[in-house]
């Protein structure tokens, strides 16, 4: 029996790998009236949400208003108070709770 070599049929030389640098695809060109034409509708369309965008119903700029309003009573109601008024508030607080919301011992043995 004469063994023959397994990778005697291996093409032993370098892979080629596929490369698109060659191939250069052409640009087609555009008459410059449907160029113009293209951006001029572009513009327009431009224009048109922009007036869209800026035409709000009643209720939007009531609903806006209210925000508004709601933020401004936020930052006044938060600004009345110092950071120590607060923490003197809370632990007043805390003293006015009974001991039954107190955290239990968890070890009997002490």
């Amino acid at each position: 029996m004469v063994e023959e070599d397994e990778y005697a049929c291996v093409n032993r030389s370098q892979l080629k790998i596929k490369d698109n640098s060659g191939i250069k695809k052409k640009k087609k060109k555009k008459s410059s009236k449907e160029t113009e034409k293209a951006i001029e509708n572009e513009v327009k369309e431009q224009i048109k949400q922009q007036k869209s965008s800026n035409e709000k119903t009643k209720a939007e700029l009531a609903f806006l208003k209210m925000q508004d309003k709601m933020k401004k009573q936020r930052i006044q109601q938060k600004a009345e108070m110092t950071h120590k008024q607060r923490v003197e508030k809370f632990n007043q607080h805390l003293d006015s709770l009974t001991e039954h919301f107190d955290i239990p011992k968890v070890s009997w043995t002490k």
